[in-house]
């Protein structure tokens, strides 16, 4: 019987292994949840400023010019609550009976889409983060910036994005 010496064959290094590993789950883990222009780094809770004619769809990157787009007839948007939008990423709420407030569908958070409207305010699934139907400030989450707000126009009863 000949015994032969055990020799690893050549390969990277454990140490270039788990440095790629580890590299790879933190490219997943940034992605998980999309990107943001904002730089969470420096957050200061400070209000937004207007957004301008050029992104009054909220930022939607692809979304063209949308001024004059029809959103819904107001008795779609419900007193007290509000409607998604998920197309032109905006969010249409109706904080008291006649009284019509629009703000980006994009959480402030990590740039997940907001999915709906209820007692009150507006939900982001992904982290939970909630704002007002009023003014787009943070009621609770992780997110520290409010919704920036979407000009829109009310004639009649017809809600437009405004130009």
């Amino acid at each position: 019987m000949t015994s032969a010496s055990f020799h690893p064959a050549a390969g990277p290094a454990r140490r270039t292994v788990m440095a790629a590993a580890g590299a790879a789950g933190l490219a997943v883990a940034l992605t998980a949840c999309g990107g943001s222009d904002d730089d969470a780094s420096g957050d200061t809770g400070a209000a937004p400023s207007a957004p301008s004619a050029e992104s009054a769809d909220g930022g939607a990157s692809g979304g063209g010019d949308q001024a004059g787009t029809a959103l819904a007839a107001t008795a779609d948007i419900p007193e007290g609550g509000g409607k998604v939008f998920a197309d032109q990423k905006v969010v249409v709420t109706q904080p008291a009976a006649g009284e019509f407030k629009a703000f980006s569908a994009t959480c402030t958070h990590q740039g997940c889409a907001v999915k709906s409207v209820a007692d009150g305010v507006i939900n982001c699934p992904c982290h939970d983060s909630n704002f007002s139907i009023t003014d787009g400030s943070v009621q609770s989450g992780p997110a520290r910036k409010p919704l920036p707000a979407v000009q829109i126009t009310v004639s009649g009863d017809s809600i437009q994005l405004a130009g």
